[in-house]
């Protein structure tokens, strides 16, 4: 499998979701997930990044934006991400910078994050977990 295909127009909050403001860091696009720099600003998130800190997902960002911009963040909820999504599939934090994976494309060395499961084909319902446990 492969990261799921974001189409960032798409991107929309979905029920209950959990939405934080931040300031990025770097240029992001809508979905792609996001972590959180020392000093309060957001980046782009990857599995086998050069630091825990970047290994550490902190959501999903609702609007994409450059360096010094306002972004929105879905934390918590469902998310309609602008792709394709399979119902009951856990999708986990990818080796791309910023990207959603399934789980089953985890390998060697990358943090496992769970970020949520497919609820519906445009749908994922997100409950992030920071385990901080790479794959042996």
């Amino acid at each position: 499998m492969a990261d799921i295909t974001i189409t960032a127009t798409n991107v929309k909050r979905g029920p209950g979701a959990v939405i934080v403001h931040g300031i990025l860091a770097a240029t992001v696009t809508a979905g792609q997930v996001l972590y959180r720099l020392a000093d309060g600003t957001f980046g782009l998130a990857d599995a086998n990044g050069a630091s825990t800190l970047i290994k550490t997902p902190y959501g999903i960002a609702l609007n994409g934006g450059a360096a010094g911009q306002p972004v929105a963040i879905l934390t918590a909820g469902r998310i309609y991400i602008g792709g394709t999504a399979v119902q009951g599939t856990v999708y986990v934090l990818s080796a791309t910078p910023g990207g959603i994976a399934p789980a089953a494309d985890l390998a060697s060395g990358h943090t496992v994050s769970p970020l949520g499961v497919g609820y519906d084909a445009d749908e994922l319902s997100i409950a992030i977990n920071r385990s901080g446990i790479a794959v042996p």
